[in-house]
């Protein structure tokens, strides 16, 4: 199965049982359809959860905003909340993920910090030259 989304937050790294290292991230999923007898369109974002286990290095580009395409399949978590009522989750199984799109935030802030650097090797004054 193969889905498409935006990342919510960064992703995070979790060592599991000692030796093993999952990366979990979070995607959303925008969507809209218009009701019978309506002429406005209606929005829906759902969020799904994401495991990744194959290797722990590519979290570095599982950033907050990025559009990725997930490869894997669904998994259901079954557990009974603080009520003792049975609650459910979903987890979609990451088996492969490409970035389609970086996030523009981190892009426009490495720009940023390049221009500065830039900027301030070439207008810096010699340290001799100080008025005082």
């Amino acid at each position: 199965m193969e889905i498409a989304g935006r990342i919510t937050a960064d992703a995070t790294v979790k060592t599991v049982g000692g030796d093993k290292e999952v990366v979990n991230f979070s995607i959303a999923i925008n969507d809209s359809y218009k009701p019978k007898g309506s002429s406005e369109y209606k929005d829906v974002v759902t969020y799904i959860n994401c495991a990744y286990w194959l290797s722990s290095k590519r979290a570095k580009v599982l950033k907050k905003g990025a559009v990725v395409q997930v490869i894997g399949r669904i998994g259901m978590d079954v557990y009974n909340n603080m009520d003792g009522q049975a609650v459910g989750s979903l987890t979609f199984h990451t088996n492969d993920f490409k970035v389609l799109s970086y996030a523009k935030k981190a892009e426009a802030a490495e720009r940023a910090a390049i221009d500065l650097t830039t900027q301030g090797q070439t207008t810096a004054a010699p340290e001799d030259d100080l008025p005082f």
